[in-house]
């Protein structure tokens, strides 16, 4: 998108966040586009099967048709359909819709996004109040219920997606953005310094206000979720029995050390602060969190990237607490961790905030979706001791209780978040400084964009990442003046090279590497990743796996099923495995030689320790962890114990 003035022409990015500052610069759709491999492979899912699927569910279980009875004036307590964040996942499905309707126009996707956009519109009250649990006869008063109520949450995500349309089609006549601007002035007038001094239980406004003062430059929005960043930790909601901390109101965020209490409300929260700190040059808030994702990331983060071991509160656990078998790394705080890793790496510039983007990405979002776009896992352990029971594919599941992917949720927060992530991926991959161009994400794309002293740089990427480890970048266009070309290389890519034309391949340390020079139309920088399968261990802190080991193979993490062992090994509780004999790659195969052995049963579980030495061997294949449970149901698990 592009804006016009009097004295000069700005390029703001096509994509969720667009800081006004920051050490990088992001590139949006139309700049970088995915053109192959395993994301693109996912978008194509995304787009054919799993929005058609989203819109089908919000219609059969009355989701969208609150917003239908509300118009008409005909909605109440008893009849309206759906949690009380039920508003939230239309909002989501307008975001994905919008943000795909940027990636590839689609006639009769837009005729479905304007019907939907209509009649969500048509609920708004006159004075911009939109939601449809609160308000009405029989139903409970407008913010009465800011611990449990979600109305500023439900009215976040109506914001992002207003943003999404914005962006994606700047001229739309839909509406979308003035219903979003005319919710959003209601809350600026009711919670304004004046107004209700309190916050939402569930954070995500913030982040959304910000994004909605960055699209229609009006400065009332982040001053707002400036407000309330500032009020979060001073005790202005309820106690209940998790604590304050659950919805992160114990401690003032400029305090905190660390992410704690529920896990989607701690990210999102920690999403938005960043977005107020740098649009208004707080660098202490900055910094803080800055601290608290690097404690919770060394302490209190799965293997997989996933977050939150306690299934009762969907909460974080004290530090080194993250049990495989209780992992809740619900789907959701996935996304929003990925969200404020995103904001802090376009602030900061550190590559080890896209390593975590990276780890995120294939191994709890990738997982969270089957095959075929039309399952999802809300939860995602590390550890299944028995086979799941295949979900009904017309039955609503309970939040978190299937034990397989199922298609739709009583709480189905994840499905729209997973899909408006895919469908605004392309965003993610690269940005841009001055006089460089940095990659984060590592896919088949092609790249187009100016930098900041009007450079025009056009490339393509070349890869069969994360199977291979070679990516190479080839240019289009002669440059102008010398520019820097960098590449993030992963902290476990140690032995990486990068090759440069007329040079001698050079090591790449972990970190990132850059390349600087007037580059010609056919060069080609070549960056090889070591993708060979390794063991990890985990600090030995991390009580619930000391003495067992995981198999990473690039950023992808494996796991051990069931349906993969011998003949006559029957659970994947009984494998252990010599950390000695590394696994074995085939082409992307990877297998182990795990050892079987039988426990005895005995009456008492404790006792002297007896080991016999005796232990059948066999080579068995392992699974990338995003692909177990596609094959029918399966015991997995990820960390086995050590011979």
């Amino acid at each position: 998108m592009t804006l016009t003035d009097t004295d000069r022409t700005v390029h703001v990015p096509v994509g969720p966040t667009v800081p006004s500052s920051g050490a990088l610069r992001p590139l949006g759709l139309g700049e970088v586009r995915i053109t192959g491999g395993f994301w693109a492979d996912r978008q194509r899912v995304n787009a054919a099967a799993t929005l058609p699927h989203i819109e089908h569910w919000l219609e059969r279980e009355g989701w969208l048709g609150n917003f239908d009875a509300a118009a008409a004036g005909a909605l109440t307590a008893e009849n309206r359909r759906g949690r009380e964040f039920a508003d939230s996942e239309v909002y989501k499905f307008l975001e994905a819709a919008a943000w795909q309707l940027g990636r590839e126009p689609d006639p009769q996707l837009e005729e479905r996004f304007r019907d939907v956009v209509a009649r969500v519109g048509a609920a708004q009250e006159a004075d911009g109040y939109l939601n449809t649990n609160f308000g009405r006869p029989t139903q409970q008063p407008r913010w009465s219920d800011l611990e449990w109520g979600h109305e500023l949450y439900c009215g976040g995500h109506l914001f992002q997606a207003a943003v999404a349309r914005a962006r994606t089609r700047p001229n739309a006549d839909d509406g979308l953005l003035g219903v979003a601007t005319r919710f959003a002035d209601l809350i600026c007038t009711v919670f304004g310094e004046d107004g209700i001094r309190s916050v939402c239980g569930h954070p995500e406004v913030e982040t959304a206000l910000v994004e909605l003062g960055r699209v229609t430059g009006e400065r009332r929005y982040i001053e707002q979720a400036r407000l309330f960043v500032e009020r979060r930790g001073t005790g202005v909601l309820r106690d209940i029995e998790w604590g304050r901390s659950y919805y992160q109101d114990d401690i003032p965020i400029r305090q905190a050390t660390v992410l704690r209490g529920h896990a989607v409300r701690a990210n999102y929260l920690s999403s938005g602060a960043t977005d107020v700190a740098v649009e208004t040059g707080d660098v202490e808030l900055l910094e803080a969190l800055g601290r608290q994702w690097a404690n919770t990331v060394a302490h209190r983060t799965y293997i997989t990237g996933g977050q939150g071991s306690h299934h009762q509160d969907e909460a974080f656990g004290d530090d080194f607490e993250l049990p495989p078998d209780r992992a809740y790394s619900e789907t959701c705080a996935s996304i929003a961790s990925v969200q404020f890793s995103w904001r802090l790496l376009l602030a900061q510039g550190d590559p080890r905030y896209a390593d975590l983007i990276e780890r995120t990405l294939y191994n709890v979002v990738a997982t969270s979706p089957s095959a075929d776009g039309r399952a999802f896992y809300y939860a995602n352990t590390l550890h299944r001791r028995t086979p799941g029971e295949p979900a009904d594919p017309e039955t609503v599941s309970p939040r978190a209780e299937a034990s397989l992917r199922a298609p739709w949720f009583e709480v189905s927060c994840c499905p729209p978040n997973v899909a408006r992530t895919l469908a605004s991926l392309d965003s993610y991959v690269a940005t841009a400084g001055d006089d460089s161009l940095q990659l984060h994400q590592y896919a088949p794309a092609r790249i187009a964009t100016t930098l900041g002293n009007g450079e025009r740089v056009e490339l393509t990427v070349e890869t069969e990442y994360p199977r291979e480890g070679r990516v190479a970048v080839r240019i289009l266009r002669d440059a102008l003046q010398p520019w820097s070309l960098q590449f993030r290389v992963p902290s476990w890519a140690t032995g990486a090279t990068l090759s440069v034309p007329g040079e001698e391949a050079a090591p790449a340390a972990p970190g990132a590497v850059t390349v600087q020079r007037l580059f010609r139309e056919g060069d080609e920088i070549v960056l090889e990743l070591p993708v060979r399968p390794r063991f990890s261990a985990a600090d030995p802190r991390v009580d619930a796996v000391r003495g067992s080991v995981a198999v990473e193979r690039g950023p992808i993490v494996y796991a051990l099923e069931s349906v993969d062992l011998p003949d006559g090994w029957d659970d994947v509780a009984d494998a252990v495995i010599d950390a000695d004999d590394a696994p074995t790659d085939d082409n992307g195969r990877v297998t182990v030689r795990l050892g079987r052995r039988v426990e005895q049963e005995t009456r008492w579980p404790y006792g002297p320790r007896e080991d016999d030495g005796r232990l059948e061997t066999a080579e068995v294949a392992l699974v990338p962890y995003h692909e177990w449970a596609e094959r029918g149901p399966s015991s997995m698990r990820i960390w086995i114990p050590t011979t």
